[in-house]
């Protein structure tokens, strides 16, 4: 079959929607799969506003279009809410073509902490974005719900996986520092609620590992927390496998695919009981929730690093890849 994914996150962007979108591309080629992604990289592009490491497409419909006709493909999913999202979506309608969708952010709460305006006016336009696709995937039941209550229709559950390759156990010397090693990895921005973790009265030394556009504000705030700045691959892995613990604060996520990540390197997570977390932690064997986020990292470090691991290694990209193809929609004209 042949694929088109259209959407606004891609590389240099490091964040789960991306690794995503590139773990079940390499997956369904194997499968003897053809893939074309639409991405900013083909066009001009502007930062988004608040967050400049974000890169959108500027007026991308006509060549969207164009790359569609000639590509023919027999399955368009449109993966973000940005101006390619637009873009596919307007093609998609115009042409009375079926199309899937992905919702992978709560994207109205985020805009909500940078913005005054109505979570119910940003769930509107998002409703109307995703209601002409055939089906809306997202990554845990807790989200489907969430969703649901929003009048939101056709929403299916596309759950993630892990490279078990390069998350896996490691020698914890790598990091030389007093334990317990308390440690957050992810983008460092305010929707990722990372100064509730940096104000917790923990022992050890905590651990910030990623980028993003609060980072110099919190390492001046902050000036006892270790901030190791952008990390990528193998040197990525080793850090992670080097904690004890994995806080996970965020309050907005739909999964959190760095959870898994510290599961499969043998390092137990503590997060709020909130959607992604409630779906993606095994509680008390994985790792521990509670509205009290100093309890519930206090509890994590008590359980069993080999449950983690054992946990994480029945979530592959190959079983993500499959559900992600299972929902696609057959690219033919919709009946009239």
């Amino acid at each position: 079959m042949k694929i088109v994914i259209i959407t606004d996150a891609w590389a240099p962007q490091i964040n789960g929607v991306v690794t995503t979108l590139g773990k079940i591309g390499d997956e369904l080629r194997q499968l003897g799969h053809e893939l074309l992604y639409i991405t900013p990289e083909s066009f001009k592009t502007f930062p988004c506003p608040s967050y400049p490491s974000i890169r959108l497409a500027i007026l991308p419909n006509r060549k969207v279009a164009k790359m569609l006709d000639e590509y023919q493909p027999d399955a368009i999913h449109i993966a973000t809410e940005g101006p390619l999202g637009h873009a596919g979506r307007k093609y998609c309608v115009k042409n009375n073509k079926r199309f899937t969708t992905s919702y992978h952010t709560q994207f109205p709460e985020y805009v909500r902490l940078r913005a005054p305006i109505p979570l119910a006016w940003t769930y509107r336009y998002l409703r109307h974005f995703h209601k002409a696709a055939v089906r809306t995937m997202v990554p845990t039941p807790s989200q489907q719900q969430k969703l649901f209550e929003r009048q939101f229709e056709q929403v299916v559950v596309w759950s993630r996986g892990v490279d078990l390759e390069q998350f896996h156990p490691r020698d914890k010397d790598f990091i030389d520092a007093p334990r317990p090693i308390s440690m957050y990895m992810g983008r460092v921005a305010v929707e990722k609620n990372i100064e509730t973790f940096l104000e917790l009265d923990l022992p050890g030394t905590k651990y910030i590992v990623g980028d993003g556009p609060d980072l110099e504000t919190m390492k001046k705030n902050y000036p006892d927390v270790v901030f190791t700045g952008f990390k990528q691959g193998e040197e990525l892995a080793q850090y992670l496998a080097a904690a004890d613990v994995f806080v996970f604060p965020s309050l907005t996520d739909t999964f959190g695919l760095v959870m898994l990540e510290a599961m499969a390197c043998g390092v137990p997570v503590a997060a709020f009981p909130v959607t992604g977390p409630i779906d993606v932690v095994k509680q008390d064997v994985t790792g521990s929730l509670d509205d009290d986020l100093q309890k519930a990292t206090q509890k994590a470090l008590q359980l069993n690093p080999q449950d983690c691991i054992d946990f994480a290694k029945s979530h592959t990209w190959r079983n993500c890849a499959e559900t992600f193809f299972n929902y696609l929609e057959p690219n033919s004209a919709l009946p009239n």
